[in-house]
């Protein structure tokens, strides 16, 4: 073939693309430079696949193929060029001859292959005499790499007792080498450490039982497992696992007692439920497997019971019910002790219990004493005499020294004592009679002490029930109201009557009813019994006048069926009423009331028109003196209103001194004032003010200036209460400065100028401005 290009590429270790066998073991041999006969042609080239050998160190550049063209002359004419990965960096190529080095280490782990392409061009024309072509060099493997435990370090766990060949758990280990070449990522697992009771499959890394564990001699394994690549060839990789294997517990261990016989004791005082004592079963295994109940066997007595603590997986004793010293002194019981849950694999290991013995030995006490019967139940008839017999209460003391025994009643302090007890024998009796219909029981407590121990007491309830005589006549129920008419024929209903009695009856009462023997002969009325404790009463003749009796009372016999029996008189009145056959119950109450006051219905319509008379004279008065007062001066109806004149001679303590005066005498009512309009005194206050100043406060036109304005001020309903008028005319005698005011000047206060009072100061400032104001009117 003409034009033809040869380029060889020589590996070491790793083959990737497929070779032929002779190709494989030429590489084997030869570890520096081999390659492959397999060619392929692609357009003018002729070249084969190229390899790598990664991590292959040498100083100088490593040949691994040549790049050749039947035009290349040998002449140095032709150019071959290189480009792609890593050309110029980990490959380069002679242009001149086109061979092929390797510049630098390479390691497969991170880039397998390398894509480069390949061209051969004229120097002269720098034209390509071949077209550019692409290949691939790729990195053969070598064994560089240990393997890997990447889930590290292992846990498991496996119940006790497994049998051989039982799965644990899988270790697995990872090789970063090349699987599909060579061994050197195929490893093999081998057991370092736990024979003889686990195993390993070498090529899967599964672990397996070799032999069975008891969980009660050692709960826990240590096992180290060995992973090598190169199927565990000499100069391989290892690399080591650490997997922590938990035995767990499954139950195949029964209960055992740590003592065969237990002695325990109890006091015949304890009362129920009291602990006695405890056993405990010993269990090696652990949790729900080591769980058990406890429970008595061979215990005639009924007198203990046993509960199971699941905390501290003990058997509780307690008294189940009250034992006696003096009845029976020592219990025997056997106690077993059973798995709660058992595995049925294990059944044939033997029962899953175990027993023992418990001695109970019952301690003496001093017991209080011991009533002959928890309660009492006694009679007694009723009306019986002060210290008759009730019955009688026994007790005893249970001890061996059998101390005597003193009785008494417990009495409450706020009811009446009714009974007695004689504190040596028990003797109860009545202190007085007793009434079935007050009450018919009587609770009593009777306390039992001993004389030797005070502190040893017993109580018992006695109940005493008061049996009935007949002793109580029967009554009428109620009062009743009967009415006949005035023109009532003879025979005629006007009343039912019944009766009750207060006695008990064991057969049920039943009463008779007649009429009493000095009224049997009466033709009025009669009485017939109905045979059903109920009985009519009827009149024996028609028409009765209310003028000639108004009121009649039948004496009723009533007798019991008691033995003896009793009768009793029962009165009933029967009012005549104005009416025909039938009784209007309000009408004939009314005529009953009115007779009963001895008015007759003229009289009373005359007491009720006074009574009205009465009541509209009053009201007319009671209108009268209330248009009365609304005509009166505002100043007369309100009390509360008070008016002031005060008059002193000296300034005081100003106008809120008004507790140095007693206002009492200007309270007087005895003048009647007269309303009088208020004047208007705005056009007159100049010129009586001005002859005011010439006057001095005992002047007749001082005086009459006040008692005008007094008298507006109490007349006026306008104002407000507590008017005060006040006056300073002067300012006194004996003053050094002189007086200020102009009532003592002679002259008019025209001929006068007051404009130097402006020059005093803020204190005269208001007198001044009033002087100048007076001047200026008058102006």
């Amino acid at each position: 073939m003409n034009s033809s290009v040869l380029l060889c590429l020589m590996v070491m270790l790793v083959q990737l693309w497929p070779c032929s066998p002779s190709t494989q073991k030429s590489s084997a041999q030869n570890t520096v430079q081999s390659f492959t006969a397999v060619r392929r042609v692609k357009r003018g080239w002729l070249w084969e696949p190229l390899f790598a050998t990664e991590e292959q160190i040498s100083p100088d550049p490593v040949y691994i193929g040549q790049l050749k063209s039947d035009l290349d002359k040998q002449d140095g004419n032709l150019k071959y060029i290189l480009t792609g990965e890593g050309a110029g960096s980990f490959f380069v190529i002679d242009e001149y001859n086109g061979k092929i080095y390797v510049m630098q280490k390479l390691d497969r782990e991170k880039k397998p292959f390398y894509t480069l392409r390949a061209q051969a061009i004229n120097r002269s024309t720098q034209l390509p005499v071949e077209p550019e072509s692409e290949f691939i060099i790729k990195v053969r493997d070598v064994n560089d790499n240990e393997p890997q435990f990447l889930d590290g370090p292992y846990v498991a766990t496996v119940p006790e007792m497994s049998p051989e060949g039982t799965s644990v758990t899988q270790v697995t280990a990872t090789d970063a080498d090349d699987p599909s070449y060579g061994n050197s990522a195929r490893l093999l697992y081998s057991l370092v450490q736990g024979q003889p009771y686990f195993s390993v499959e070498p090529k899967t890394g599964v672990i397996r039982m070799a032999s069975q564990v008891d969980r009660e001699t050692k709960d826990q394994y240590l096992v180290i497992i060995q992973a090598k690549d190169m199927v565990g060839q000499p100069g391989a990789f290892s690399a080591t696992a650490t997997v922590t294997i938990n035995v767990s517990d499954i139950n195949d261990n029964p209960p055992k007692f740590q003592q065969q016989l237990y002695y325990m004791s109890v006091s015949e005082e304890a009362p129920v439920g009291t602990t006695i004592g405890k056993v405990f079963a010993e269990d090696s295994d652990i949790g729900d497997n080591a769980a058990m109940d406890y429970f008595i066997e061979a215990d005639n007595s009924d007198a203990f019971n046993i509960v199971t603590n699941n905390e501290t997986q003990e058997g509780i004793i307690s008294l189940k019910k009250r034992v006696d010293y003096e009845s029976k002194r020592r219990y025997s019981i056997q106690v077993k002790a059973v798995n709660r849950y058992i595995d049925e694999r294990f059944l044939k290991e033997g029962p899953f219990e175990d027993t023992t013995i418990v001695k109970i030995n019952v301690e003496d006490a001093d017991e209080p004493p011991v009533f002959s019967s928890e309660s009492y139940v006694m009679e007694i008839v009723e009306g019986a005499m002060r210290g008759a017999l009730v019955g009688v209460v026994t007790a005893k003391d249970p001890d061996e020294d059998n101390s005597p025994v003193r009785y008494s009643i417990v009495h409450s302090t706020h009811l009446k004592r009714l009974f007695s007890i004689n504190e040596h024998n028990g003797a109860i009796i009545t202190t007085e009679p007793l009434d079935r219909e007050i009450a018919s029981w009587h609770n009593i407590t009777v306390t039992a002490t001993e004389t030797r121990n005070p502190e040893k007491i017993a109580e018992a309830n006695v109940y005493v029930q008061v049996l009935d005589v007949n002793d109580n006549a029967p009554e009428f129920p109620k009062n009743y109201e009967t009415f006949v008419c005035e023109n009532a024929v003879s025979g005629q209903l006007i009343q039912n009557i019944s009766a009750v009695d207060q006695d008990d009856s064991g057969e049920g009462h039943h009463f008779y009813f007649s009429l009493a023997q000095e009224d049997a002969n009466s033709s009025h009325f009669t009485v017939k019994d109905n045979q059903d404790n109920t009985a009519g009463i009827f009149t024996g003749k028609s028409g009765f006048r209310r003028d000639e009796q108004f009121f009649f009372y039948l004496p009723i016999l009533i007798q019991d069926n008691g033995t003896p029996p009793l009768t009793s008189t029962n009165t009933l009145t029967v009012t005549v009423c104005d009416c025909d056959t039938e009784v209007n119950i309000f009408y004939c109450r009314y005529g009953a009331f009115m007779y009963s006051l001895g008015l007759s219905t003229e009289a009373l319509v005359a007491v009720l028109a006074c009574i009205l008379i009465f009541l509209v004279f009053f009201l007319a008065i009671v209108t009268i003196r209330q248009q009365q007062k609304k005509k009166l001066p505002f100043s007369e109806k309100m009390e509360e209103f008070r008016e002031n004149i005060v008059s002193y001679d000296d300034e005081g303590g100003g106008e809120e001194d008004t507790e140095a005066f007693d206002i009492s005498a200007l309270r007087t009512r005895t003048v009647m004032r007269t309303h009088k309009p208020r004047k208007k005194v705005a056009s007159e206050i100049q010129s009586i003010y001005r002859q005011s100043l010439q006057a001095g406060p005992d002047s007749a036109i001082f005086r009459q200036f006040i008692s005008e304005k007094l008298e507006e001020a109490n007349t006026d309903p306008s104002v407000p209460p507590y008017d005060s008028l006040q006056t300073y005319a002067f300012e006194g005698t004996g003053s050094l400065a002189g007086s200020l005011s102009s009532l003592g000047s002679t002259t008019s206060d025209m001929d006068q100028s007051y404009d130097y009072l402006a020059d005093w100061g803020p204190h005269f400032k208001q007198l001044a401005g009033m002087y100048s104001s007076h001047r200026t009117v008058g102006d």
